[in-house]
């Protein structure tokens, strides 16, 4: 199939769902897929509680097939290096959030290594002694930095998944942002732990060669334009085993995010992993864990 009819037939669908009808197999597969988004917010999404906001969530992913969304900040996307009082804000917001909606959602606590002990305090709030199964690191401090090796020890000892943000900017990175060569550090410093190495770096030719050798790193596909031989590289230089989907909701649309994996010329069977696959089995432990549906 052409790229160029499979973005027609997308573009229609979207609209299509958008009206409410029911949602058809997408166009490069042979049926609709079972898809699980393990990156939305929020922020930028209609309406004046975290309950709204996820109920308008997933009445957008129901359009378009999606199972289960793993949410992480607040309802705003706050500032870069968030005090302690902030923290618990947004993660209260998204606990909210989830627990409106617990057969359809789930979370990510999120962490500044800028504020060691509070952030180990609140990885067990959240985690150990609340819903949420992963964490989620921003911009604060580069995930290279001797501060991140505790709270990865401790999100490892309770099976929490690490999601580490990484960009590599034309202009420059922000003070405190990682890169995927960072956190390739990292997880040389923790070979056993497997973490999300989140947007493939933005750059995604430069990010999938920067975790090439760090097995224990899976790369995200998502939040950078949908471009042609995205996936298709990640999936070649990594193996279908180590790439997940994520959107970015509601910065990015689900239906553009989606259509990196489904209008990939990769097999259907590595569509399958990306899309739910692999996402449900890096949370599949601590799932079991908490007795939360897998």
């Amino acid at each position: 199939m052409r790229r160029r009819d499979f973005i027609k037939g997308a573009a229609s669908a979207g609209v299509a769902g958008m009206l409410g009808c029911a949602v058809a197999p997408l166009p490069g597969i042979a049926a609709a897929p079972k898809i699980w988004d393990g990156h939305v917010h929020m922020n930028g999404v209609p309406g004046a509680t975290p309950e709204e906001k996820m109920a308008y969530l997933l009445s957008a992913a129901d359009r378009m097939g999606i199972e289960r969304l793993v949410l992480f900040l607040g309802m705003q996307l706050g500032p870069n290096d968030p005090t302690p009082e902030e923290l618990r804000r947004f993660n209260d917001e998204c606990l909210r959030a989830i627990r409106a909606f617990p057969e359809r959602s789930l979370g990510y606590v999120y962490l500044n290594p800028n504020h060691l002990e509070f952030s180990l305090r609140e990885l067990d709030r959240c985690v150990k002694d609340g819903p949420m199964v992963g964490v989620k690191l921003w911009v604060a401090r580069r995930c290279n930095a001797p501060e991140l090796d505790a709270i990865v020890a401790r999100a490892a000892e309770l099976q929490a998944v690490i999601y580490q943000h990484t960009w590599l900017k034309t202009g420059g990175n922000l003070p405190g942002e990682s890169t995927p060569m960072d956190l390739a550090e990292l997880a040389a410093r923790h070979p056993r732990v497997r973490i999300i190495c989140g947007h493939s770096g933005g750059d995604w030719e430069r990010g999938i060669r920067a975790i090439r050798a760090s097995k224990n790193l899976v790369l995200e596909a998502a939040g950078y334009d949908p471009t042609s031989g995205a996936v298709e590289m990640a999936v070649r230089e990594l193996g279908a085993e180590r790439v997940v989907y994520g959107s970015d909701a509601g910065g990015r649309s689900f239906a553009s995010q989606i259509a990196k994996v489904v209008g990939a010329a990769i097999p259907e069977a590595s569509k399958a992993l990306l899309l739910r696959e692999n996402l449900r089995g890096l949370l599949g432990p601590i799932l079991k864990a908490k007795g939360l549906p897998a």
